[in-house]
């Protein structure tokens, strides 16, 4: 699928990144040129160092911005495949510093299509994440605002002859600021566990899931539409107690901009979400010429109920605490 092909992934040297650079060159040995694409010169330098471009040949490193539209246009330049996954995340910090995320998330976005667009990028996978979804606060508004941009790019192109998808999905497990490692954290400094609230509910992602699910999409996209997994939901309650039963737990209030549950699928997103099997998926355009390409590619195909929303509470599959267990101690091993 990647062989013989060229892919740029911005925020190359993120979490998410570093574990797809890793499945790809695993998985496609002979994918022509895989250039990472970030603003950050230390982790590239520590990136090369993990994957050397003495045994990795098509490995390209290229810092850039995607707030700079003609860097993005010289590292665009023979690009089959974009997966897009460079943002600013924080939830907190974008409260306090609206325009830099503004910059980032959604000028960036619009940075990156327009270059895509002029050099013919022939796919390019945008991630996102459960906040997009009825956003409370200011980063999930700047990505619902470059989900729209995404999906609107394929107006620009012509369905099918350029592909703009979204990959949403929400927390992943073990990854940089995700709450496994924080908890642990604790415990190394000997520190109470602080939650915002014990009813708090995440969905459950891991890294290779993810890197799996934007690989699917690179294939299984046909443009304008937005994925999202089925995953299992945890209490983040339970996973403090089977990191360390008897730590003290101080409860500090929900912070501003955060939600009690993730929400990947609101109920005004249902009139156009379908049921693929493992996937649910949001088909925003109105041609029946797209949905009757769905019915052909999957098995399964149905529209969901109206009102259906996806949410952690509401999620009918959980973590036991046996399966917080195995995955603490999987965290652990690496």
């Amino acid at each position: 699928m990647l062989n013989n092909k060229s892919l740029l992934i911005t925020g190359g040297t993120g979490s998410f990144g570093q574990a797809f650079v890793e499945t790809v060159l695993r998985k496609f040995p002979k994918i022509k040129r895989l250039v990472i694409f970030s603003r950050d010169e230390l982790k590239q330098h520590q990136m090369a160092a993990k994957f050397p471009t003495s045994k990795y040949k098509s490995i390209r490193y290229f810092i850039g911005d995607v707030r700079d539209k003609e860097r993005l246009y010289r590292a665009l330049k023979n690009i089959d495949i974009v997966i897009h996954a460079a943002a600013l995340k924080q939830v907190s910090t974008a409260e306090y510093n609206p325009n830099e995320y503004i910059k980032t998330n959604v000028i960036g976005a619009q940075n990156l299509i327009e270059s895509c667009l002029d050099t013919k990028v022939k796919t390019v996978i945008a991630l996102s994440t459960d906040k997009a979804a009825a956003p409370v606060n200011l980063y999930g508004a700047t990505k619902l605002c470059s989900d729209k941009l995404f999906v609107a790019a394929n107006y620009y192109s012509g369905l099918g002859k350029m592909k703009f998808s979204v990959v949403r999905y929400g927390n992943v497990m073990g990854s940089r600021g995700s709450v496994l490692p924080v908890f642990l954290n604790c415990i190394k400094n000997k520190k109470p566990f602080q939650l915002t609230d014990k009813r708090m509910t995440r969905f459950n992602l891991t890294l290779k899931q993810a890197t799996d699910m934007v690989i699917w999409s690179i294939t299984n996209s046909f443009g304008a539409e937005i994925f999202i997994p089925k995953l299992p939901s945890f209490k983040i309650l339970d996973l403090a107690k089977v990191i360390k039963p008897n730590n003290k737990i101080i409860i500090s209030g929900i912070k501003k901009g955060e939600k009690l549950h993730e929400e990947m699928i609101t109920s005004s997103d249902s009139t156009t979400t379908y049921d693929i099997g493992d996937k649910y998926v949001i088909i925003l355009s109105n041609e029946k010429k797209l949905t009757d390409k769905y019915k052909k590619r999957f098995k399964i195909f149905r529209k969901v109920k109206e009102d259906f929303s996806y949410n952690s509470k509401d999620n009918t599959n959980y973590l036991s605490k046996k399966d917080l267990k195995k995955i603490i101690d999987n965290f652990k091993k690496k």
